[in-house]
């Protein structure tokens, strides 16, 4: 079987691939790219655990095909940190322990950092919605909630 040669963009870097016509974009960051902080939980689209932006869109990755990030740019969970600086949302989960076992954690901070960029102040209700695609069997919900919420209100306060 032939593979496809991929030009796209992953955590600000050009990068190049190959992969075969059915490997998904979870496939290629995991497996041949290295990229392993992007968990698959279901395969199927229902948890969000492999959740990535591509463009700002956020999209599953075990449902997006290899071949369809060309000329896209993707962001994944390694790309939230700038250097050794963690990015305002991985601090707060940290801080308010909203994580446990970490399968879900990757798939919430990157849904949670798209929520924020295109609305820097939700509502407790908006923030709900938007993540009600990232499902977690271990902490709950509540302090997952509250930690969106604390840094959407310190990223405005810093913005004045």
């Amino acid at each position: 079987m032939s593979k496809i040669h991929v030009s796209t963009t992953i955590n600000g870097e050009p990068v190049e691939f190959l992969c075969a016509p059915q490997q998904t974009v979870l496939d290629v960051l995991r497996d041949q790219l290295q990229l392993t902080g992007t968990k698959e939980g279901c395969g199927s689209g229902d948890c969000g655990a492999c959740s990535i932006l591509v463009d700002g869109r956020l999209v599953c990755s075990c449902l997006m095909l290899g071949a369809e990030a060309e000329g896209h740019r993707i962001e994944t969970i390694e790309g939230m940190a700038e250097g050794d600086e963690l990015h305002p949302l991985q601090k707060k989960f940290v801080e308010m322990a909203a994580l446990q076992c970490g399968i879900c954690t990757p798939g919430f901070l990157v849904a949670s950092k798209a929520l924020l960029d295109r609305n820097p102040n939700p509502t407790e209700t908006e923030v709900r919605y938007w993540l009600a695609g990232n499902l977690c069997r271990c902490t709950g919900y509540d302090k997952i909630v509250r930690a969106v919420m604390d840094v959407a209100a310190e990223m405005r306060e810093t913005a004045r």
